[in-house]
């Protein structure tokens, strides 16, 4: 971009700065305002920072900027000016663009920028310009904080920025220098030594005045050391020792070998004498294209060579698919740099090193940093404990990282950066970079606590031993290496990161096997997951020794129970609390898991634990109190010992447990349950061996074979460390048939060809070890040269070494009978008859017909699949829900099963009872209403016969078989009906549509318990919103969730109480969302005329029902539907007195007399089947019953529940 393409308006601007005339700049009068112009242009320019290349390509920071900084610094607003625009325009081009662009356009933008930038780090590569930053700095901090002003701090934090920004630009891969050279870099590093400005970053990090500056100090430090090795830091000056010096000479000697090899190679391709026919050969055993044998035409000393890849397009990979650059380049400065490196990061670990590290620490675990600035911490801890480690191991210098808290962040991050990786893979390379940082972070961590365990203190040793006792405790950091293998990925995480961590690795495992030597046991931390199938029964499981006994064995259990209850009845401290009748975390309603606390209270008579039923009874009483189910408020004692001996000998309806539904269902592949992982933490003794055993896994040694493979260019501690594993493994577990792989053999043969094989001793006898196991094998074991195909687990290295089939004839409870050649053969048999017969399941009936031992669906599934009668085990996956289309004949059916069973309780039961092609129950009910056989779905639900209450049968057992029967049947024709819908995806309307009929006779119920509670103010308050925000919603004409807010104590006592929470939850008020919400909300789904009608049914009524009596009448039809036709004329007044009191047209008299009538309940909707027995009859109802002197009766209303929880 040329200057004469510049913009109008910012040409002008730029020239209105001034001009330079020899070395003295010349300002112009508005040289202020065309500098805040500058940054007025910046901070509007395009997508493509047009402004800033045109200030780039005009040099106006070399030609204007840096004169006016260092000529004009006494002018504090242009300095200031000044400053702004040169962070500015030195901001890094990532923070531009947001990211490296992939538009080809994009791209070339962000070059441009970046070409810009890296001629501005040149430009200020001079101690003149960094010397007058220095002074200003410098004058900033010798202000007392009394006397500093806020534009003070601004500037010093913008010209901090400043030398973030310069040190941050990267090098230009074209004038990058090589090592001992000075780059442009060491240049900059050394105008910030001769300006002074090192020993200001050292006084803001040690200062305790200056702790606001910590961030960005540990930030700039990390950059001028980004391309410097801790190590050779460390011994600058020292002269050469006597390790570097045989490093070297083993080296020079490799090299040696090679050109040697690559000589006499040379030599044996020239002939004694020239020949213009160089031959044609046949090459025995090796066939070309077609079936002759191939034809080589050049020299026998090229047939070594030859490969049948020669002259092909190599395949071209993927970028997706392309192994991950290393971006991190680490060259020796010059030697004066080095030198005051050396010496400024001896000083920063004496002086600043605990104390900055402590501040930094704090601020990132109170969030007071930037996103990522994380990763300058974990740097800092690996560049300087290095240091520290090889120049002078002093531990006190890094005491403040030396502790389990540290390795407990460090690891935290790496996992968190692990499983970031996994997720977001669009910045899967970014987060693998920031891994690689907290592993490096990590293997200092455990070298430093290695080093201490050498120390001549013996305090220095004993705070090693306990940091180790306690990282090798817990199971994280162990499991920690083994997680990394696993998923490491090449496409993300380079070379130098699989290098480092099997460094890290080999350092563990050597500190750990030490470790339990010196210790004759060593306990440790040990977390298991286990699985438990969620229960879709309420409550526990019934266990197997409480089965229901016959009527003769409950009659002789009960007089030891009446003995034990005869002592405790009366006991008025028998407590209430200590025993719950109901399951707080079950997803099921607790109205409606009565049935199962009856259940439970049987288990404890039948366990022969009378003070635990009569307990559960007590709390149950309290829990439902309605219908008298489990006794009146006033029993006495001895009816509430007959209650207890009619609920022992009751057969009540018991759901299988878990136990009982046995190994088939856990086997089956297409029932999904959902699992719960319960984590259970224990002790047990480390075995060194068996954690070693984890690491035996084909992911691991792919990971070491895929790092040995560039054995030439790693160093010859990493090949140890790559040696070492893979011997703890051949070795000391006996496996090695694990490393029996073609690719690690074709290894082993480079390895050998190599003329520097001598540099390389130690893998070339372990690679003759394990060739030499592989050749003893396969003298035995034929088939180890096909194996060689393959990568091995443990499992099949077993069978290699023992003989295939040796892991079939384990003693493990678990494995499968086998089948014999008879229960085969009546397979077959099975199979083939049954397999072509239409309408049936053919696995279920071999099942039906088989007369061997036990077996599950899927054994034999899979056997059939071994005998080669089957070609996938997909072929036998259960019909029935993936049948769509019916034919004509299964209509007829259909059709005569409904005109059947249309009479009898439960329709839809008996058509799936006796239909051929099986259905889901969603698919029946849709083929019906299709059909037009049926109006609405509730025609199909299960009829229910009223029953008689237990407290007026003359047999109690039978009302309490009946009650819970009915309940547990309810529940999972329910629970079964509702799931087969989701799977079929056929909700219907009726999903959208809310029971607030039922709800009304709820909130009734809750509402008249809640009143005599005390909580009369608190429900006046609730209904008062409710309507309120009725009003709002028909004023406003949409809706959103409101939220309750208590501004008084009472209700803020009311809002806590679990009774007006259990009401709240049944209006279709909604709990706060956890983390995010304070205050409960009035669901968004409720319409105003919903919210009115369940603003009446709080109102307290005028007369309050009598205890005892049962309110109906049987056979009084005409009173029934007189009584309905008041409760729709009570919803109507409601609703019409809402209306008058919106309008302003009701007087305090009228609300007063209708505020009494809301009280009346609303006529549910019956649409679910639930069926409950609390609700009893109104008021007038009750009284008639009472005129008429006829036995009562309780009705029984079928209603859903549904709670809403929506997250708005």
């Amino acid at each position: 971009m040329d200057l004469f393409m510049m913009n109008c308006e910012l040409l002008a601007t730029c020239s209105a700065l001034g001009y330079l005339e020899g070395d003295t700049y010349h300002k112009e009068p508005d040289c202020l305002e065309s500098v805040k112009d500058l940054i007025r242009y910046l901070r509007h320019e395009d997508e493509t920072r047009d402004v800033r290349q045109q200030l780039g390509a005009a040099q106006i920071l070399q030609s204007d900027l840096l004169p006016i900084l260092t000529q004009h610094c006494q002018d504090k607003p242009l300095f200031d000016a000044v400053i702004r625009l040169m962070v500015n325009l030195t901001q890094p081009a990532l923070i531009c663009f947001g990211s490296v662009p992939k538009e080809p356009s994009f791209r070339h933008h962000f070059l441009q920028v970046l070409a810009y930038l890296q001629a501005y780090k040149e430009a200020f590569a001079s101690e003149k310009a960094f010397g007058v930053l220095s002074e200003t700095l410098y004058g900033l901090l010798q202000l007392g904080w009394e006397d500093r002003q806020e534009e003070d701090n601004l500037l010093i934090e913008r010209i901090l920025l400043l030398v973030r920004n310069l040190l941050h630009v990267p090098a230009s891969l074209d004038q990058e220098k090589i090592d001992d050279d000075a780059s442009v870099h060491d240049q900059l590093l050394w105008a910030i030594h001769l300006s002074g400005l090192d020993d200001l970053l050292l006084f803001l990090a040690s200062s305790p005045a200056e702790q606001q500056w910590s961030l960005h100090v540990l930030e700039i430090i990390s950059l001028m050391f980004r391309d410097q090795n801790p190590e050779q830091l460390a011994g600058v000056g020292q002269g050469r020792v006597a390790q570097e010096r045989s490093t070297d000479v083993a080296e020079l000697e490799v090299l040696r070998q090679r050109e040697m090899a690559e000589k006499k190679t040379r030599a044996l391709q020239r002939g004694n004498r020239h020949s213009r026919f160089g031959g044609s050969y046949v090459v025995q055993g090796l066939k070309s294209i077609g079936e002759r044998d191939l034809i080589f035409h050049k020299g026998l000393h090229n047939l070594r060579n030859y490969s049948s890849d020669l002259g092909k397009q190599p395949r071209r990979v993927p970028k997706r698919r392309q192994a991950a650059q290393e971006l991190s380049i680490q060259r020796r400065s010059a030697l004066n740099v080095r030198l005051f490196l050396r010496d400024f990061c001896s000083e920063f670990l004496e002086n600043c090193y605990n104390r900055l590290m402590g501040l930094v620490k704090d601020n990132l675990l109170r969030e007071k940093a930037q996103q990522h600035d994380e990763t300058y911490y974990m740097w800092a801890l690996a560049f300087f404990m290095a240091f520290n480690r090889a120049a002078s191991f002093r531990p006190g210098l890094v005491s403040e990282t030396l502790s389990v808290r540290t390795f407990h962040f460090i690891e935290q991050n790496l996992t968190n950066y692990y499983e970031m990786m996994l997720t977001d893979r669009k910045e899967a390379s970014s987060w693998a970079r920031r891994m690689h940082l907290a592993l490096k972070a990590y293997q200092e961590l455990l070298a430093t606590i290695n080093e201490m365990d050498m120390s001549p203190d013996e305090a220095v040793r004993e705070s090693s031993r306990i940091i180790k006792n306690n990282i090798f405790y817990v199971m994280e950091y162990r499991e920690l290496f083994l997680a990394l293998f696993r998923k490491f990925d090449e496409r993300c995480q380079p070379r130098s990161f699989l290098r480092d961590l099997v460094e890290t690795t080999h350092l563990f495992l050597k500190m750990l096997e030490r470790f339990c030597r010196s210790r004759g046991n060593l306990v440790v931390q040990n977390k298991r997951k286990k699985r438990k199938k969620k229960k879709k029964a309420l409550g526990q499981p019934v266990a197997s020794g409480n089965a229901p006994c016959s009527p003769g064995e409950l009659e002789a259990v009960w007089p030891s129970l009446a003995e034990q209850l005869q002592c405790c009845v009366q006991d008025p401290e028998l407590s209430l609390d200590s025993m719950v009748p109901f399951d707080a975390a079950s997803e099921v309603p607790v109205e409606e898991q009565r049935a199962e606390a009856m259940v439970r209270i049987q288990d404890c008579l039948l366990a022969g634990q009378a003070p635990q039923a009569l307990t559960l009874l007590r709390s149950a009483r309290e829990v439902w109190p309605e219908g008298d189910v489990f006794g009146s408020q006033d029993i006495s004692p001895e009816e509430e010992s007959q209650l207890l001996k009619q609920i022992l000998s009751a057969p009540l309806p018991r759901q299988q447990g878990a136990e009982e539904r046995g190994a088939e269902e856990e086997e089956e592949e297409e029932e999904e349950e959902e699992e719960l992982q319960v984590v259970q933490v224990s002790e047990k003794e480390f075995n060194f061996l068996d954690y070693l055993k984890r690491f035996a896994s084909s992911t691991v040694i792919r990971a070491y074979v895929l790092l040995l493979r560039s054995y030439q260019q790693n160093s010859a501690h990493t090949n140890h460390c790559i040696v070492k594993m893979l011997h703890r493994l051949a070795h000391d577990l006996k496996m090695e048939a694990l490393l029996f792989q073609l690719s690690l053999f074709c290894l082993f043969n480079r390895l050998f060809s190599d003329p520097a094989a001598g540099a390389y001793k130690e893998l070339v006898t372990f690679a003759k070890y394990i060739l030499g196991k592989f050749f003893a094998l396969a003298a035995v074991n034929q088939k180890a040269f096909v194996e060689l195909l393959f990568w091995k687990n443990t499992a099949v290295v077993r069978e290699m070494t023992e003989g295939y089939g040796s892991m079939d004839g384990g003693s493990s409870s678990r494995k499968p009978p086998m089948w014999s050649p008879e229960e085969e053969a009546q397979l077959q048999e099975l199979y083939l008859a049954h397999k072509d017969v239409e309408g049936q399941d053919v696995v279920d009936t071999i099942l039906a017909h088989l007369n061997t031992a036990p077996r599950t669906r899927k054994q034999v599934i899979h056997h059939l699949v071994r005998l080669g009668l089957a070609d996938s085990v997909k072929d036998f996956q259960r019909k029935g829900t993936h049948i769509v289309l019916w034919t004509e004949d299964q209509e007829l059916e259909l059709q005569r099963l409904f005109e059947e069973f249309q009479d009898s309780d439960d329709i839809l039961g008996h058509i799936m009872k006796n239909i051929t092609a099986k259905r889901s129950r969603a698919r029946i009910v849709d083929k019906l209403l299709a059909l037009g056989l049926v109006a609405e779905r509730r025609q199909l639900y299960k009829k229910r016969q009223k029953k008689l209450a237990p407290s007026s049968l003359p047999n109690g057992e039978e009302s309490l078989t009946d009650f819970c029967q009915e309940d547990l049947q309810e529940e999972e024709n329910l629970s079964e009906e509702e799931s087969e819908e989701d799977e079929e995806k056929e909700e219907g309307s009726e999903a959208e549509q809310a029971p607030q009929g039922s709800s009304v006779l709820l909130t009734e119920n809750l509402g008249q318990s809640l009143h005599q509670e005390g909580f009369s103010a608190s429900l006046l308050w609730l209904q008062n919103c409710l309507i309120r925000v009725a009003d709002d919603r028909e004023e406003d004409g949409y809706s959103q969730a409101v939220p309750l807010v208590p501004l008084t104590e009472e209700n803020e006592e009311a809002m806590e109480s679990k009774h007006f929470q259990q009401l709240l939850h049944k209006l279709g008020v909604r709990p706060p969302a956890s983390g995010q919400e304070t205050f409960w909300r009035i669901s968004a789904k409720l319409s105003p005329n919903q919210l009115r009608k369940l603003a009446a049914s709080l109102s307290q009524p005028e007369e309050e029902l009598q205890p005892g009596l049962d309110p109906k009448v049987p056979g009084e039809q005409g009173l029934e539907d007189e009584h309905q036709e008041e409760h729709r004329a009570q919803a109507l007044s409601a609703l019409s007195l809402a209306r008058k009191k919106k309008a302003g047209l009701v007087s305090p008299g009228e609300e007063g007399i209708a505020g009494g009538k809301e009280a009346l309940k609303v006529a549910p909707k019956k649409r679910q089947l639930l069926d409950s027995d609390e609700e009893q009859e109104e008021d007038e109802g009750s009284s008639k019953a009472l005129e008429l002197g006829a036995p009562g009766i309780q009705k029984k209303k079928r209603f859903q529940i549904e709670d809403e929880d929506e997250n708005d």
